[in-house]
């Protein structure tokens, strides 16, 4: 689950992670102002997003007064907010006031899991502000890593260790690994799966704050924060994929043309990794889980062909709990109940495969035998389109 800046620095804060003092969130051009008010005549106005590269995207802006705020907010509430990781843009809804500081020096920090190593890994850098990417890239020796063991914890030796090893000033080496330490207990508290600082920022009064906060909770254990609850939105930055959370459909958006919906996480990534082989290009990952049946096959069917960039749909079904009938049955009653002008390739195999093969014969649904025929025949297909 994303999480918005504002709510990311709540959760912080209640782990001790310092944050710099906001005023609220406003969605209103007046609340705007009256929050740069309360702060004592100026403020930070932060667009809230998902995504990165605000400030270069005109997302973030110092206001100098009220009224400075009440005329950021009118132009800044309402636009759709164009970055390189989110080219199509997204509508700003909201703004975070915070008090305005003066960061003399900027540190990249984070907290996620390292699955090959089966421990949580604490990154730090001197060099932040910037894509961690392109620091990785241009000066790997730039970035120092901590693996953590989750049964022992941190040490504050070994965050000393790390300042000293991302070349961290000297002599803010203690408050840095104060702050990692709150930060690292922040990841733990609240089961994130990203927690992420850019910038730390380091002040001209010597604070050390969380200029700019991320955070990603692990869905699968929600259910251990009635805290968070409030924090999930039913709109999220895809409408396509939120449609799809609301339905509880795995679902994500991939900006290709092939249309894809399998059964089991394993088999959909296996079956994109075919459309990409056969030269094609995956709309989107959409698993319809195990023992799917007819309603739940129409409406992931509905979900994938909302997207327009979509030309072709591959259904790839391997029938173990899920009945390849029951499949059949549902892409036959979307098929008759929606107006579908792309071609749709069905692969069946599995339990009843003859029998759902049975059901799709004399339809317009195009059948193949093997999943690499599938990925074939609708990459052509669409190609031909």
């Amino acid at each position: 689950m994303k999480i918005h800046e504002y709510q990311a620095k709540e959760v912080l804060a209640r782990s001790g992670v310092p944050v710099p003092k906001n005023a609220g969130v406003a969605d209103t051009a007046e609340q705007a102002a009256q929050a740069v008010e309360k702060l004592g005549g100026r403020g930070v106005i932060k667009a809230q997003v998902h995504t990165g590269g605000r400030g270069k995207a005109g997302g973030i802006k110092v206001a100098e007064s009220p009224e400075a705020a009440l005329e950021i907010a009118k132009s800044m509430l309402g636009m759709i907010l164009k970055t390189h990781q989110a080219p199509q843009g997204i509508r700003v809804d909201k703004v975070l006031i915070e008090e305005p500081i003066t960061i003399t020096s900027e540190i990249y920090a984070a907290v996620l899991p390292d699955r090959v190593s089966r421990k949580n890994v604490i990154i730090l850098s001197a060099r932040g502000g910037m894509d961690i990417e392109a620091v990785a890239e241009e000066d790997p020796d730039a970035i120092a890593r901590l693996s953590v063991d989750p049964l022992e914890g941190v040490c504050d030796y070994q965050l000393r260790d790390l300042c000293f090893r991302a070349k961290i000033e000297t002599a803010f080496v203690n408050k840095v690994s104060g702050f990692l330490r709150s930060l690292y207990n922040a990841f733990v508290a609240c089961d994130a799966s990203l927690l992420e600082i850019n910038p730390l920022a380091v002040t001209d009064t010597g604070r050390v704050l969380a200029a700019d906060a991320k955070v990603d909770i692990d869905e699968s254990a929600l259910f251990r924060h009635p805290e968070l609850a409030g924090y999930a939105e039913e709109s999220e930055d895809d409408p396509i994929e939120a449609e799809a959370h609301k339905k509880d459909i795995a679902y994500v958006r991939l900006g290709g043309d092939v249309g894809i919906i399998c059964n089991g996480a394993g088999l959909t990534m296996a079956t994109m990794d075919a459309v990409q082989r056969a030269g094609g290009h995956p709309a989107d990952f959409l698993d319809v889980g195990g023992g799917a049946q007819a309603e739940r096959v129409k409406e992931c069917l509905g979900i994938v062909l909302s997207d327009p960039n979509v030309k072709g749909v591959l259904i790839n079904i391997f029938g173990g709990i899920t009945r390849c009938d029951e499949v059949a049955k549902g892409v036959i009653t979307a098929t008759q109940s929606m107006d579908i002008k792309v071609p749709i390739v069905v692969r069946l195999a599995g339990t009843r495969a003859a029998e759902g093969s049975a059901i799709l014969a004399g339809s317009s649904l195009v059948p193949a035998e093997t999943m690499q025929d599938a990925a074939a025949q609708i990459v052509r297909l669409v190609n031909a389109a």
